[in-house]
């Protein structure tokens, strides 16, 4: 990365305004939580939104991360600064603790975790919200602090940091440290592999090993997906430290979980744009759900990740195909060039649109891997190795290599133009094979012109190759044959996206009804802003051309022919990455005049009437939906029901969960609860669980529910609940709870917790 920079064009202005925000920033307000988690009065106030939640501190290390690879293209010295002074604080805090712990947290639910008597949850551990994941940002920070820019201090910490979690782990059993990790917690065995190829000490090896989550990864070595029903975000960092893990060991386990892993993701669980995800959750294979909630951008941050390890691996141009695909759709297209805040999903819902963070009052995850991915669209452009040099990405960039004595430039405009150059501005007349990637969207044959007189268009292993001593001034002149394509989506024929070259054209919907700003602390708040309609298109997908036409090339706007029904309508589309602030769809219904005869989309019937009634709605068993409606329990777990497709929560002997959920005053309202219809007493452990619990609303029992049978044994039912008016006067919140009450009863499972409008 350090040895690529960009030149003029639309990667550059955005690491540009990528660089701004890291530079808004301030440091002593991102540390406030550490200095508060040992007892120390901070500088200045904690940031809002996450940081000012359990998860607190992630951020700073998310900001160290990207300040560290920012500053290694830039060379701004604002950032270095801010980076040393940053360092200093968080070495500064850690001597407050005797044993070497810092992050934006107190440690009181490690050291209960690390007595081998705790409590557990998917996202939760000892009582706080996803301790390891939070604190593995700081890990990650650190490291890449010393690794980029060689600041021996954050070497330090963060070996005095990994010490203290050698520590404190190691009298937990292997059982108790596997229980441990159903939480999530980030990419902990990433974090003390990279540490052992630093320091070259065996215990953080041997503790990366530890952190690897066998109830997830031995499935993937097997060839088994598992995937469905589980949290996405959750798995892809666990995948990454494991195919590090093969590059330390060598042990094949390691890379047949990766393998497989990306293979199942990239074929059979991404979306157009390259994403993956819905409500954070991997759905059934080759399901392809639209939604508000959809693409979760820090999963292909981690997916990137991953590519970049399986293309060091195979050097294939499937591997690079995607990573191009989810770069420009979904990374590109995630951060508002404007203001430079960042997506945390991407919407596929049908006239939807982009909902961004807020400088200060956001901080979610996606957040801090939003304010890394301008600094890392160096990565993978080239790849060299020994004799081989790869062209993967068609990027206006520079290489030097002081090594190779080798300079490269790659003047493009790609991808408002099919042609890219490559010219050596410096060469000792070394021999190497120069590979250029011939993508799977090509409308023809790669060429590539040599000085203006070899030509080559041979390929191999979706490579171009060039074998020759170059020297100085050497010019390769490449030419990409570009055209419309059709994207079918996995689960419907008629479900349909349409690109130009690797680019996602989106349909570009305009403004009517947009709320007063995309640009808000709560990523929820807009879920249920009203839709509007998106018209059919009535045309021939394999026919393109025939009714669609370029109608800016500077721009790569296009234009349909009045295809679009009911009205015959045309429909303007363009680049995904260059659509902000206004509604789009990225999916058509796209289908023949005969077929549109009968066509009747029931799914968006249905959800309508459903979007127009609902208030607020809780999925159980989902982190986000869960911590944002401040989610409480005892005694309480959430799982996944295959056969439904959704997750659940229950809560048993005595024990409760509950969420705060929105109201309006003024009207009559219900509480509608998703039930699974097969759901009934059971024995668990010798011990018997009837399914008999109350539900109440601000601490009134407004309902008493036993779950015998409900309904078909093979689907979920709703089953609504009045709200008594006299509950909802003066208040825009309400209290909901289940509760089991005594020893024996059993609360739920509960799939979904919605507030709804009636009509009495």
């Amino acid at each position: 990365m350090q040895n690529v920079g960009l030149l003029d064009g639309i990667f550059k202005e955005s690491q540009e305004k990528g660089k701004e925000y890291l530079i808004y920033l301030d440091v002593d307000r991102l540390m406030a939580p550490c200095y508060e988690a040992v007892s120390k009065s901070p500088k200045k106030p904690r940031y809002g939104g996450w940081e000012s939640t359990g998860i607190s501190g992630h951020s700073i290390g998310h900001w160290l991360s990207a300040a560290a690879q920012m500053y290694t293209l830039t060379k701004d010295e604002k950032l270095k600064e801010k980076v040393e002074y940053a360092v200093d604080e968080l070495a500064l805090i850690q001597s407050y603790d005797k044993d070497g712990y810092v992050s934006g947290f107190p440690r009181a639910c490690f050291d209960k975790t690390f007595t081998g008597d705790f409590e557990v949850e998917h996202f939760n551990l000892a009582g706080q919200w996803v301790p390891w994941y939070s604190i593995h940002k700081i890990y990650a920070g650190l490291i890449d602090i010393y690794t980029l820019m060689g600041n021996e201090k954050a070497l330090e910490v963060v070996i005095k940091l990994a010490d203290w979690a050698k520590k404190g782990t190691e009298y937990l059993t292997d059982e108790q440290f596997q229980k441990m990790l159903t939480c999530e917690h980030g990419g902990m065995n990433e974090a003390m592999a990279d540490l052992y190829t630093i320091t070259g000490n065996k215990e953080y090896l041997d503790l990366a090993i530890r952190f690897c989550h066998k109830a997830v990864l031995d499935p993937l070595a097997n060839g088994v997906d598992e995937l469905e029903g589980k949290h996405a975000n959750t798995q892809i960092p666990k995948v990454v430290g494991a195919a590090k893990l093969y590059n330390i060991t060598g042990d094949e386990k390691f890379k047949k979980m990766a393998i497989f892993f990306w293979n199942q993701v990239t074929r059979s669980r991404s979306y157009i744009i390259g994403g993956n995800s819905i409500n954070e959750h991997f759905g059934p294979e080759n399901s392809e759900k639209l939604g508000v909630q959809t693409t979760e951008t820090c999963n292909t941050y981690n997916m990137l990740k991953l590519t970049e390890l399986m293309f060091d691996w195979f050097r294939e141009s499937e591997q690079m195909d995607f990573y191009e695909r989810a770069l420009y759709n979904h990374i590109l297209a995630s951060q508002d060039p404007e203001s430079g805040m960042k997506t945390y999903f991407v919407s596929s819902q049908p006239g939807h649109f982009k909902v961004y963070c807020s400088p200060d009052n956001s901080f979610w995850c996606c957040t801090g891997t939003g304010m890394e991915n301008p600094a890392r669209y160096t990565r993978s452009i080239y790849y060299t190795n020994n004799k081989d040099f790869y062209v993967n990405l068609f990027i206006a960039s520079e290489l030097g290599l002081a090594d190779k004595k080798l300079k490269v430039i790659q003047v493009t405009d790609f991808p408002k133009t099919d042609r890219t150059k490559l010219i050596f501005e410096q060469a000792d007349n070394e021999f190497l094979n120069l590979h250029i990637r011939v993508p799977y969207w090509v409308k023809g044959a790669v060429t590539a012109v040599v000085n203006g007189v070899e030509t080559f268009s041979s390929s191999d292993n979706g490579y171009l190759t060039i074998g020759r001593e170059w020297t100085e001034g050497d010019v390769v002149e490449v030419q990409l044959p570009m055209d419309l394509h059709s994207y079918t989506a996995k689960d419907d024929d008629n479900k349909v996206g349409i690109m130009y070259g690797p680019i996602v054209l989106a349909g570009a919907l305009g403004r009517e009804n947009f709320p007063e700003t995309d640009i808000l602390a709560d990523h929820l708040k807009l879920n249920n802003h009203p839709l509007i309609d998106v018209p059919t298109l009535v045309a021939d997908k394999n026919r393109l051309d025939e009714w669609i036409t370029s109608v800016d090339t500077s721009k790569l706007t296009f234009e349909t022919d009045a295809v679009g029904q009911p009205g015959d309508v045309k429909v303007t589309l363009v680049p995904f990455y260059d659509l902000h602030h206004e509604r789009y769809t990225l999916y058509w219904n796209l289908m023949d005049k005969e077929a549109f005869k009968t066509f009747v989309d029931t799914e968006k019937e249905e959800r309508e009437k459903l979007r127009a009634i609902t208030i607020d709605f809780v999925q159980p068993g989902e982190q986000q939906p869960e911590v944002e409606h401040n989610f409480k329990s005892h005694n309480s777990q959430s799982g996944y029901l295959n056969l439904v497709q959704k997750g659940w929560r229950d809560a048993r002997d005595g024990g409760f969960f509950s969420y705060d959920m929105a109201v309006e005053s003024d009207k009559k309202l219900s509480l509608e609860v998703t039930y699974f219809g097969g759901d009934r007493t059971i024995i668990e452990d010798e011990k018997k669980y009837e399914r008999y619990f109350d539900i109440l609303v601000d601490g009134t029992v407004i309902a008493n529910q036993k779950l015998d049978g409900l309904g078909s044994p093979v689907s979920t039912i709703d089953v609504r609940y009045e709200i008594p008016q006299e509950l909802l006067e003066g208040k825009n919140k309400v209290e909901v709870k289940f509760t089991s009450n005594e020893e024996g009863k059993l609360a739920g499972g509960v799939y979904g917790v919605r507030i709804v409008k009636t009509n009495k």
